[in-house]
């Protein structure tokens, strides 16, 4: 007997994990009162649509993404725009390596803002957003370590 395998892309996002960051997302906002004040940050694990559908509304967030979305026309995505965007700075991040030993990143930071659409499937329910997207990459390769980057 064949088992039936669901795209985890279709289960709604009150059935996902994930949906504990709108969760987390609405109780903090209501707790400051002030959604305004509020930036919310998030790892790859909150790369959804609807979390920053509802952030947007509400004010700032920064989510480091893991989807390539599609952007602008739809006919290519937030990659093949960022590709197009001149390095707008750099930055120093100290860290640690993996023996917890220090170390320095030197990273290129590149910035634009975007339309970003929602998933093919989505666009009935969620509308396009204007976006800044901000990316940022190490310009030389470390040492015993892999190179830090991040959108």
């Amino acid at each position: 007997m064949k088992r039936k395998v669901i795209n985890p892309t279709r289960v709604p996002i009150e059935e996902k994990e994930s949906y504990r960051w709108l969760e987390n997302l609405r109780q903090s906002t209501a707790l400051l009162g002030e959604p305004e004040r509020c930036v919310h940050i998030g790892d790859r694990e909150s790369d959804i649509y609807e979390l920053f559908c509802e952030a947007h509304e509400l004010g700032n967030f920064l989510v480091r993404t893991c989807v390539d979305r599609l952007a602008g026309d739809g006919e290519h995505t937030i990659a093949d725009e960022m590709a197009e965007t001149k390095i707008r700075g750099f930055h120093c991040v100290e860290l640690r390596d993996s023996k917890g030993c220090p170390d320095e990143a030197f990273l290129a930071i590149w910035y634009r803002r975007i339309t970003v659409l929602p998933p093919l499937y989505k666009q009935r329910r969620y509308p396009e957003l204007r976006l800044t997207v901000i990316h940022a990459q190490e310009t030389t390769a470390p040492a015993g370590r892999p190179p830090t980057s991040g959108s």
